[in-house]
């Protein structure tokens, strides 16, 4: 049994200092994963990889933590509280009251401020899809937030879901092409 499962067993338990050896343990892991998914977003992205690490802990934990059963499910815990951080962060900037009406322009620039539109709508539009997608094949659905929000390889991603590596490398190929037909389905014919 790993650390992060036995500190996980423990606050599972009502341990309450066993939340406070947790984050130490996962901290650089988790840091990694959230560098790794902000490295994907647009040049302007606001949020940095330490805040979404602890708001996305801040949601693991939270007053009631859920009982996790290995440190994958923790992981795929974090990699959906990640995707869902994003997806919020995405869509509050859409907003008329934070400027979703407006383009900012930049002396020189003006397509960087394009490409940033598009990425969010694009990452709105991939919520949406997997949203799809989960009630579709809840499996393949888990395995993409892994690959995609958790950065993990298929080997990880296919452990922490209890499946063969050639199971997962099958769920993947398929998901990823679902996912992009349906994405393609929700851009406006203009891109």
């Amino acid at each position: 049994m790993t650390d992060v499962t036995r500190i996980l067993n423990a606050i599972e338990q009502g341990d309450a200092k066993a939340t406070d050896e947790l984050l130490p343990v996962v901290y650089e892991e988790l840091r990694l994963l959230a560098a790794q998914k902000l490295s994907k977003e647009s040049p302007g992205q606001t949020l940095q990889a330490t805040a979404l690490v602890h708001e996305a802990y801040i949601r693991l934990i939270g007053d009631t933590p859920c009982g996790w059963h290995s440190r994958g499910h923790f992981f795929a815990a974090a990699a959906e509280a990640m995707r869902r951080i994003l997806v919020e962060n995405a869509r509050r900037k859409g907003r008329i009251r934070h400027g979703g009406g407006l383009q900012r322009v930049e002396l020189g620039d003006s397509a960087a401020m394009t490409e940033e539109d598009r990425v969010a709508d694009d990452l709105i539009a991939l919520d949406e899809a997997l949203a799809r997608f989960a009630r579709q094949d809840p499996l393949k659905a888990d395995l993409v937030k892994l690959r995609y929000f958790a950065g993990l390889t298929i080997p990880q991603a296919a452990e922490a879901l209890g499946i063969s590596h050639a199971t997962a490398e099958r769920h993947w190929v398929y998901a990823r092409c679902w996912l992009r037909v349906e994405v393609q389905k929700q851009r406006p014919s203009s891109r």
